[in-house]
């Protein structure tokens, strides 16, 4: 199994929480208002009570007023801790949805102490989920562990794209341009017909789109900013966690690719992942 397939597996089981169907019902049960507002709070809580500005610059993908249209607003909704743990039961209820009344312990396990071996330096997101108490359940325990993982990966990529001088929109609109997200991903992200087509522009300049389609090169460049990204994660794994992270992989894929065979997740979606 290649280390693309093993991040892949991570993403596929945080990502149950994005697509469960009755989650906007679930957050709004608590005092949230609407799917985006349960997203941007429930995503965000690990950091405390953020305000706009901290969570547009650790999402890097959304336009700011997205983001502003639910925070910090949402923290006057509803409890932090409330919001959290309503994450986590959507969670569950959807991990269990896909692979029923199978017994994760050791994976969950495993993946725990992998993530307590992660030098978490320059990655704040997969910083503050690791600082959440670790979950008694198995499965809430797997998927918070995941979750550490996937922000982890996420932090390091933005990281990437930063030292590369892409920003929120141009790196969604790359992804959209080579394929790994809907055509629409403008619309779940927030940014205006101008910075679109601002975004494909630079990207133009780069020689990296022709139109909206991808050129050779900027399917090249998109490749090489996940090589990047893959070396960074791996910078941050001692000799003995990689020798986990490969060992965990082979138990972590079944379990993604039951998600994705229960519908939990999607294929392409907004998230720009491939399938597992």
């Amino acid at each position: 199994m290649t280390t693309r397939e093993f991040w892949r597996s991570v993403a596929a089981i945080h990502d149950v929480v994005y697509f469960a169907p009755d989650a906007k019902q679930r957050y709004e049960a608590i005092g949230l208002k609407g799917f985006w507002m349960g997203y941007a709070a429930s995503r965000s809580a690990a950091l405390g009570t953020p305000g706009p500005e901290v969570v547009t610059a650790v999402f890097h993908g959304f336009a700011p007023w997205m983001v502003a249209r639910a925070l910090p607003d949402a923290w006057s909704m509803a409890d932090r801790d409330e919001i959290l743990r309503v994450r986590l039961d959507i969670a569950r209820d959807r991990v269990v949805e896909a692979i029923g009344d199978q017994d994760v312990t050791r994976t969950a396990d495993a993946t725990q102490r992998l993530v307590e071996q992660l030098d978490l330096a320059g990655r704040p997101l997969a910083a503050a989920h690791a600082a959440l108490p670790v979950p008694d359940d198995p499965i809430e325990r797997l998927w918070n562990a995941v979750t550490v993982l996937r922000e982890y990966r996420g932090d390091s990529h933005v990281a990437v794209l930063t030292a590369a001088g892409i920003g929120g929109a141009s790196a969604n609109a790359l992804a959209v341009a080579t394929g790994l997200v809907p055509e629409n991903q403008r619309d779940f992200r927030g940014w205006s017909e101008q910075e679109w087509a601002d975004a494909f522009g630079r990207l133009q300049q780069f020689g990296w789109v022709e139109g909206t389609t991808a050129t050779e090169t900027g399917r090249a460049a998109r490749e090489r900013l996940e090589d990047a990204t893959d070396r960074s994660c791996g910078a941050g794994l001692d000799q003995e966690a990689t020798a986990r992270a490969y060992a965990l992989a082979n138990d972590l894929l079944p379990i993604a690719r039951a998600v994705e065979a229960s519908g939990a997740v999607s294929y392409p979606n907004p998230t720009g992942v491939p399938r597992p």
